[in-house]
């Protein structure tokens, strides 16, 4: 049964119009339940245990708090380094679905001993046991994201993630209300074990409708050796740089909000002088704001893997962290607010919008990278892929335990400061992680230009073809129709563009990035006519769509110059498909020639109503450049 057959029937037909329409198919709704289950336990389990320590465990001062709280992260994200890479050849090897009855079984046992600890409020107890939460959470996550593109089509993958971490953070926000309400329950002790048991088996009981998911590679031979098998793990992360970039840079922010969410409850105690309902509402913004930004990147990327949202993301981390440590001004208060006295406090809304944003621009930067992970890595192995984003997340949380430790300990920095480092940081990882893949920063510029400037509205763009060589010809009104097409089509696209506009400041590094192939005139630049003639033969080779603008120039009034023949010499020589396609609405914008010289002075109109319309696609053996031309002017009509 192949991964496509798997899904049930029933199922198979489109999602509808936006990711929420995935609740209603058994493909996905209960992975979802399961999934949410589990991580609401592991955050009601270990935020009261972070409670506990903060705030009612006997521990020497301020410093040993703060130390204890950062063990007590460090604790829970240990598994996934030392098992991360045993669980995923397992999840590889063996039937999703029955992995993950089992895994959640394991949940249910070690939810019957905490519930003994909390009874008897064993702090001892409850960290070995969030040690075993740990172990079988690190089990689960190769499942997890491996299993998403088993069971959903690539268009509605960027939706299901989404959904995923909006989950994900909802159920940290809920659990750790849940975790705080009952710490502070006289009977909570007792309370707990019951909720964290009953959690455990609802888990497991709608696991039960997961359906089946074909193991990727049965043959495998399981390599029992942690440390081997972590380095072989590893290996295959590296297969494609893009997708290992991406791991670390989804570990970076996994450190990024351990860091905040391990700090919060010492934050909103010894530095804005609240009690614990504080720390559950700034939890909640925080939460809320990771389910926006998650839900709002569909839409944000028309349904597609948009890799320009993650420099969006990794910008707004930065700013609104580096603004959170001025936020809240010294206050000498000596008892505890609740949330009615800080909201009356100064600074108290600014803490919570810098929370909110960072929340918001987290799910912009973490989403398409999970997406990324998942389309760019072959299926046989795409779990122990997984398996290693688990490993690197682990080691970098494991280091935002340190770090904190570290400075909040060793150099007794305050908690705003640890903020503004971690802000600063973030800026550098960003800067060095797009400088080695700078198909991020071209994403991004593409994304931003079509956001601000334009309103891209597409007709009948599935006629390009899903796989295999094809030439796309479009008319030519602007200097960004390149990057317009770019961002609108699925597929990457090798665009043949005029020398003088290759070199563009600013557009030439988009250009360059995306492989862009220039050429010259025949007569003029014969040399850089007969190197560009190659490069895209090689290109059609290489099954890859390569589009050229036939007209040759931008037009001067807005009319489709005649088509030159240059594109019946490239078919000749490469016999594939061509998709005439039309640009509508481009004209009198910005970066077109009407009135005079392209670019000169302010924009003068933002938001512009654009179209990009896709041809049938015309056979190799009816192709003339006169056809061509008559189709792409059909196609754009009258609008300009």
């Amino acid at each position: 049964m192949s991964a496509e057959k798997s899904r049930p029937e029933a199922d198979m037909k489109s999602s509808g119009d936006n990711q929420f329409t995935l609740f209603a198919t058994r493909r996905f709704a209960p992975f979802f339940w399961t999934q949410f289950f589990g991580a609401f336990n592991d955050n009601v389990f270990k935020n009261a245990l972070i409670l506990l320590i903060a705030y009612r465990a006997a521990t020497s001062g301020r410093m040993g708090s703060d130390v204890l709280v950062n063990i007590a992260a460090g604790v829970f994200i240990l598994p996934f380094f030392l098992f991360s890479a045993t669980a995923g050849q397992i999840a590889d090897k063996f039937e999703k679905t029955h992995l993950i009855r089992r895994i959640k079984m394991m949940e249910i046992i070690i939810m019957l001993n905490a519930a003994a600890a909390f009874y008897f409020s064993s702090v001892t107890a409850l960290i070995v046991l969030l040690f075993l939460m740990g172990t079988q959470s690190a089990f689960f996550g190769p499942v997890k994201y491996s299993i998403i593109p088993q069971h959903l089509k690539e268009e509605e993958l960027v939706g299901g993630n989404a959904l995923v971490e909006m989950g994900t953070f909802l159920a940290i926000l809920l659990g750790t209300m849940g975790g705080g309400i009952l710490s502070q329950m006289t009977t909570g002790h007792i309370w707990l074990g019951v909720v964290v048991f009953g959690i455990a088996v609802s888990g497991w009981a709608v696991s039960r409708g997961i359906p089946y998911a074909e193991p990727a590679d049965p043959g495998l031979a399981l390599n029992w050796n942690p440390v081997s098998q972590t380095m072989k793990t590893i290996r295959f992360a590296r297969i494609k740089r893009p997708v290992f970039l991406s791991i670390l840079g989804i570990s970076w922010f996994w450190l990024l909000g351990a860091a905040y969410l391990t700090q919060l409850p010492n934050f909103t105690k010894n530095i804005l002088r609240s009690d614990e309902s504080v720390v559950t509402l700034l939890l909640t913004i925080f939460s809320v704001g990771i389910g926006v930004g998650s839900l709002l990147c569909e839409r944000l990327s028309g349904r597609r893997v948009e890799l320009g949202l993650v420099p969006l993301g990794s910008i707004g981390l930065s700013l609104f962290g580096l603004d959170l440590c001025f936020a809240y001004p010294p206050t000498g208060s000596t008892g505890l607010l609740g949330i009615s006295g800080f909201l009356a406090s100064s600074g108290s809304l600014r803490v919570l919008s810098d929370l909110l944003f960072i929340g918001i621009f987290g799910g912009f930067y973490i989403v398409p990278l999970f997406a990324m992970v998942q389309i760019r890595t072959e299926p046989a192995y795409r779990s122990r892929v997984i398996a290693a984003n688990n490993i690197f997340n682990a080691l970098f949380m494991v280091a935002s335990s340190l770090l904190g430790v570290v400075f909040l300990g060793l150099l007794d920095f305050s908690i705003p400061h640890f903020f503004l480092v971690l802000a600063v940081m973030n800026a550098a990882v960003a800067i060095y992680i797009y400088s080695l893949v700078p198909e991020f920063t071209m994403r991004f510029l593409i994304w931003t230009i079509s956001h601000t400037l334009y309103r891209v509205r597409h007709r009948d763009l599935d006629r390009i073809p899903e796989t295999g060589a094809a030439v796309l010809v479009c008319n030519h009104v602007s200097y960004v129709d390149a990057l317009i097409i770019a961002g609108a089509c699925r597929r990457p696209i090798r665009f043949v563009m005029d020398a003088s506009i290759y070199k563009l400041p600013v557009l030439n590094f988009i250009f360059r990035t995306g492989k862009t192939i220039p050429i010259g005139g025949k007569t003029k630049s014969p040399e850089v006519y007969r190197e560009a003639l190659g490069e895209i033969a090689r290109a059609l080779d290489d099954g890859e769509l390569v589009c050229i603008f036939p007209e040759g120039h931008l037009t001067y009034d807005g009319e489709i110059d005649r088509f030159r023949e240059g594109i019946e010499k490239i078919i000749e020589k490469s016999p594939v498909p061509v998709v005439p396609m039309a640009l509508k609405g481009l004209w009198g914008s910005f970066f077109s020639r009407r009135g005079g010289k392209a670019m000169g002075g302010f924009p003068r109109r933002f938001w512009s109503r654009i179209e990009l319309a896709a041809g049938e696609p015309v056979g190799a053996e009816n192709v003339t450049a006169r056809a061509l031309y008559a189709a792409v002017k059909s196609l754009r009509g009258d609008e300009r």
